[in-house]
């Protein structure tokens, strides 16, 4: 638990970086999920799969990354071995030809049905550390979150698309300044134009 007054003080800068104390809550948070689930059921993301696959049949990858939270790369391999396993059942997408899209298998249905109760059972155990009156407020900033978390990707090609955009505004800004440095050229005479004529003054007149 989080150590709070002295104790939490005597910690430094870690008692007040959320990075750490959110590290510490999930290495609880998982502890007591392999508590609860055992050694026979499946991982926190092996739960976290089964149970959006089960929600919609038919998940591709992408799917599966947004509706998990788990990031590209793992979420292939984890994919992977949950198939071999059995766990998985994979085919073509049938909006996305490219695509190869995964269903549950019998054997992956059954190990959810087991551990939905497991899983609940651990939950129940975390948000039994906090008092009644904060769980709720709990919950609501997790899910705000989580809610950024997803929302960041978007927001980094916006950022880049925003900056693209902003350095072509920038040198074309600084070609007109160039441009209108460069000294104005020597306007030439018209052509065809008439010289004027040299008109003499009058001599003077005898004494």
């Amino acid at each position: 638990m989080v150590k709070s007054g002295k104790q939490a003080r005597r910690q430094g800068a870690l008692a007040d970086s959320p990075s750490h104390q959110m590290h510490r809550a999930l290495q609880l948070a998982l502890d007591v999920y392999a508590e609860e689930v055992g050694a026979d059921g499946p991982t926190q993301r092996q739960f976290a799969v089964l149970e959006a696959v089960s929600v919609q049949a038919g998940l591709t990858q992408t799917d599966l990354v947004k509706a998990t939270g788990i990031d590209r790369s793992t979420l292939a391999d984890l994919v992977s071995r949950m198939t071999s396993k059995g766990l998985l059942q994979r085919e073509r997408s049938t909006l996305d030809a490219r695509a190869m899209a995964v269903r549950l298998s019998p054997e992956g249905a059954a190990l959810l049905e087991a551990a939905r109760p497991r899983v609940q059972a651990a939950d129940k155990r975390i948000m039994g550390m906090l008092p009644k009156a904060r769980r709720d407020a709990f919950l609501e900033t997790l899910s705000e979150l989580a809610a950024a978390a997803d929302a960041a990707p978007e927001q980094a090609k916006l950022a880049a698309k925003a900056e693209k955009k902003r350095l072509k505004e920038l040198r074309k800004a600084e070609k007109a300044a160039k441009k209108a440095e460069k000294p104005a050229r020597a306007e030439k005479p018209a052509k065809g134009g008439k010289k004027s004529k040299k008109v003499d003054a009058p001599a003077d007149e005898a004494a």
